[in-house]
């Protein structure tokens, strides 16, 4: 959300107004604690990728997938900004995290596959397989010690 001229944040969180049932439950909460892994390895001089290796080794340890064609951002004029922040580890991106700097985490994670597909409406997305998916998020600062969560209170 853009609530003045030059300051975005995002944040979301997967929840249901019905009872859920445990697979949907463990799916939910393993998207929780992936964001929490990977929120625990943001400093200053951390390559990039150690988000992504932290969601991902969550996320398999737990037995889903990561949507690897959805990911987290840089965010801050304008909500969709440089870096690309991956749930999925990659080796040749060797971009390091700067203090300072805001970005999106958040974990997309699907029950059983790793693909997606787009809707004719050129914004909706859902897995390739039909299958149920979760999503995690916050903003972030980088600074030495804990990332600051800007979204914390949101």
């Amino acid at each position: 959300m853009c609530r003045r001229p030059g300051s975005c944040v995002a944040e979301t969180s997967s929840s249901s107004t019905r009872p859920l049932s445990p697979p949907t439950e463990k799916l939910i909460g393993t998207a929780e604690r992936a964001l929490a892994r990977a929120l625990a390895v943001i400093a200053p001089g951390v390559r990039l990728n150690e988000i992504g290796r932290a969601v991902e080794d969550e996320v398999h340890r737990a037995g889903f997938e990561v949507l690897t064609a959805l990911c987290g951002h840089g965010i801050g004029r304008t909500i969709h900004e440089p870096p690309s922040v991956r749930n999925h580890y990659v080796a040749s991106d060797a971009t390091t995290l700067t203090e300072g700097l805001v970005i999106t985490v958040e974990p997309i994670i699907a029950a059983t596959t790793s693909a997606v597909r787009e809707l004719g409406d050129g914004w909706t997305v859902s897995t390739a397989d039909g299958s149920l998916s979760a999503h995690a998020e916050h903003t972030v600062i980088v600074r030495n010690g804990p990332p600051l969560i800007v979204t914390a209170a949101v």
